[in-house]
């Protein structure tokens, strides 16, 4: 019996001092997409590992007549911020309650200071070959006839080796933000960047920059938020 509680103790140990070397490594600033992060490819911005294995990828999609792009890569909290009260500031002259319309923004977009895409990990992607008009980020062009079904089918089966993990999954019984199965993210580093956003006071924070509708983003409301739309994401990129 005293070998197996030695064993367990070391796991919970080990876990332990996981989560704190992620904490200590990584700065409340990058995480919330205020820090200053050294950021690879023109466009793109990820970090040198994850720009490394998104090259591999690239390069491995293309002999196979794929040519993934990258639409949307890092983006910081200003620009962040821009977007959610661009939406807000819409939503609000159309006739919906401050309530309401930051329910619309978050079908898809994140509140500033926590998206994945202030990491330098993450990565929206499209296949470059196709013509497509409108919004390239439809679900409905990844599946069926759609334009971007050979990619998705491509990264169904290849992300993985790379290191990349689709986000927000499927699944019905996910919360949070919809399916978005041009989301794709570099696991090794986005994940002990998860685990050290778990301290973060985002709340705080939001107050402190003045976010237009932050007096709605109530307590209660972000703690759903954060368990719903941050942490409830494809199981692979937790484990």
């Amino acid at each position: 019996m005293k070998k197996y509680k030695t064993a367990a103790f070391t796991i919970i140990f080990c876990v332990c001092l996981s989560i704190v070397s992620a904490q200590e490594k990584y700065s409340v600033e990058q995480l919330i997409g205020k820090g200053n992060p050294e950021l690879y490819g023109d466009g793109i911005g990820l970090q040198k590992e994850a720009y490394d294995a998104f090259l591999k990828m690239k390069a491995a999609a293309k002999k196979d007549g794929i040519a993934i792009k990258v639409v949307s890569g890092y983006r910081n909290f200003d620009r962040q911020k821009g977007i959610f009260e661009r939406k807000y500031k819409a939503y609000t002259q159309r006739g919906m309650s401050p309530e309401q319309a930051i329910e619309k923004i978050i079908e898809y977009s994140t509140i500033p200071g926590t998206s994945r895409h202030h990491w330098g990990t993450d990565i929206d992607i499209i296949d470059g070959n196709k013509n497509v008009q409108n919004d390239v980020l439809d679900p409905d062009k990844f599946h069926g006839t759609g334009p971007f079904c050979a990619l998705k089918e491509w990264l169904d089966k290849n992300a993985n080796t790379y290191g990349f993990y689709i986000v927000y999954t499927d699944n019905p019984n996910r919360k949070g933000f919809k399916y978005e199965p041009w989301h794709y993210s570099y696991k090794a580093i986005s994940k002990p960047m998860l685990d050290a956003y778990k301290n973060v006071a985002i709340i705080e924070i939001l107050k402190t920059n003045k976010l237009l509708g932050s007096e709605y983003l109530t307590d209660s409301f972000m703690q759903t938020y954060l368990k719903n739309n941050v942490f409830d994401i494809n199981p692979a990129l937790k484990e």
